[in-house]
C-alpha cells in the first residue's frame, strides 16, 4: 500500500493546487469506502478554505476554515488534480470541487477512507494514538531504545508500530535494518542503545530519499500527476530474495514476520 513518502509526495503534489482555494461542493460516486462517505459531503465542504493540506503518518489532512478531511489511499489509492468535469473512470470514486478543478480519489480495491471532522483534526480517534513522525526532533534513538525496553517482539515489527512511531511500512523497515546492520527479527529490547542511533538514522535516510525520488511503485502506486515513483530502483533488499547482497554478495534472504515478507543479509545483518 502507499506508505509515508508515497503519501508526502502526493500531499507535496496536490498542496500547490488546493491551499487558499474554496471548495464549491463534492461528488460522490461510491459511497462504500473502508467508512462510509457521507451522502451530504458536498453540502459539509460547499464554501470552505482549504487553509492547509498536511499529513499525519499515512493520512492525509485537507484542513478548512471549519474542519478537516481526513483521507487515507488504503492499498491501491491515489489522488490526481483534474479539470472539472473530466469524465471518471470506474474506480473513481469522489471529487472534491474548486475553481475549474477537482480533487480526485481513484481507489479500485476502496480500502482507503475520506471522513469529515469539525473537531481539532489530530484529536481524531484515528489520529490521537499515533506516535512521532519519523522525521520530526520527537523521533530519536533516545526514544525508541526506550520504548523497546521490555519488548519480546522483533524490532521489525517495533518500528512499523504506529503508536511507536508512523509511517514506517514493510519495505523501509527492512531497508532501513539492512543499512543499519540489525536482524530484523533481533528482539527489539536486546538492541542496544548504539544500534538504536544507527537505527534511526536509517529510517530518516530511507524515508528522505524515498521522498526526494517520489515513492516506491509496487503494484498499485502512482503519483498524483500519474508517473511512478523512482525509489524502487535504489532497493539494497526488499524484494531482492536470491540476489546478491550489495554489500557482501550473499544471497538475499526472505522470511515472514508478523505476517508480511521481510527481506535481509544474514551476514551484514545481526
Amino acid at each position: 500500500m502507499p506508505e509515508l513518502p508515497e503519501v508526502e509526495t502526493t500531499r507535496r503534489g496536490i498542496a500547490p493546487h488546493l491551499d487558499g482555494q474554496r471548495l464549491t461542493g463534492a461528488v460522490v460516486r461510491q459511497p462504500r469506502l473502508r467508512y462510509p462517505v457521507t451522502g451530504h459531503l458536498g453540502a459539509i465542504v460547499r464554501g470552505r478554505t482549504v487553509v492547509r493540506t498536511g499529513r499525519r503518518g499515512k493520512y492525509l489532512l485537507l484542513e478548512t476554515d471549519g474542519g478537516s478531511l481526513l483521507i487515507h489511499l488504503g492499498m491501491s489509492g491515489s489522488l490526481r488534480v483534474l479539470p472539472a468535469g473530466t469524465p471518471p473512470g470506474p474506480h473513481d470514486h469522489l471529487d472534491l470541487l474548486f475553481g475549474s478543478s477537482c480533487l480526485r480519489l481513484r481507489d479500485p480495491r476502496r480500502f482507503g477512507l475520506v471522513l469529515w471532522t469539525s473537531d481539532p483534526v489530530l484529536e481524531h480517534p484515528l489520529l490521537a494514538r499515533l506516535g512521532p513522525e519519523p522525521l520530526s526532533p520527537e523521533f530519536s534513538a533516545d526514544y525508541l531504545h526506550h520504548a523497546s525496553r521490555h519488548r519480546r517482539t522483533s524490532v521489525k515489527q517495533l518500528i512499523m508500530d504506529s503508536h511507536v512511531v508512523v509511517g514506517v511500512g514493510n519495505i523501509y523497515a527492512s531497508e532501513a535494518l539492512f543499512r543499519a546492520g540489525i536482524l530484523p527479527a533481533r528482539q527489539a529490547g536486546r538492541v542496544s542503545m548504539a544500534r538504536y542511533v544507527l537505527l534511526v538514522e536509517a529510517i530518516r535516510e530511507v524515508l528522505a530519499s524515498a521522498i526526494r525520488q517520489g515513492g516506491t511503485t509496487l503494484r498499485d502506486f502512482v503519483r498524483e500527476d500519474g508517473n511512478p515513483g523512482y525509489f524502487r530502483n535504489e532497493l539494497m533488499v526488499y524484494g531482492r530474495s536470491g540476489d546478491p547482497c550489495p554489500a557482501c554478495g550473499t544471497p538475499v534472504r526472505q522470511r515472514v514476520l508478523g505476517q508480511r515478507s521481510t527481506f535481509y543479509c544474514a551476514r551484514c545483518q545481526h
